[in-house]
């Protein structure tokens, strides 16, 4: 029987092509039914392998989640983007393959990324979650954050309702 090698690491751009595959299901499994399905599908469409690839090269925080060679989820992560909060780290995506979320591989890139922003000075972290995104809302709130900030994000002439989640 082999091991499989389970390993979160910083991306590569030859990672570009599964980080694609992660991101379209993922974003089908989590947004369906929620983003009017136009703009979802244009947005999936935008984030091809090129993409990841061009992100990667320009230095975009990306590590992967890699199960023997598997890519099974990744996370981008960064300074902090809204100025009204004052923590200094965000994560901006952690996704994971539909096959890979609920047993604990979320936590543990959620966890590498904090790290790696703690490590780079930063005190404090938020996150933004579509507050109709149940799975996600119950996992940040699963990791400690608090709900501190609401805004709200624009698909194709449909507002819909995001939440802030802080850690100090």
């Amino acid at each position: 029987m082999t091991a499989l090698t389970i390993d979160i690491r910083p991306a590569d751009p030859r990672d570009a092509p599964g980080i694609a595959e992660v991101h379209e299901a993922a974003w089908q499994n989590a947004y369906a039914g929620i983003i009017p399905y136009k703009a979802l599908r244009t947005m999936i469409g935008r984030r091809d392998h090129r993409w990841w690839q061009r992100a990667i090269r320009r230095g975009t925080s990306v590590m992967v989640l890699d199960l023997g060679g598997l890519i099974a989820g990744y996370v981008t992560y960064g300074l902090n983007r809204a100025r009204a909060l004052p923590q200094d780290g965000e994560v901006y995506e952690i996704y994971l393959r539909p096959e890979y979320q609920g047993v604990g591989f979320g936590t543990r890139l959620f966890a590498a990324a904090r790290g790696r922003l703690t490590s780079h000075g930063c005190k404090g972290l938020v996150v933004w979650a579509l507050a109709d995104n149940d799975g996600a809302v119950d996992f940040y709130r699963g990791q400690g954050g608090r709900a501190v900030a609401e805004g709200a994000e624009n698909f194709d002439g449909r507002k819909l309702a995001k939440i802030a989640f802080v850690w100090d």
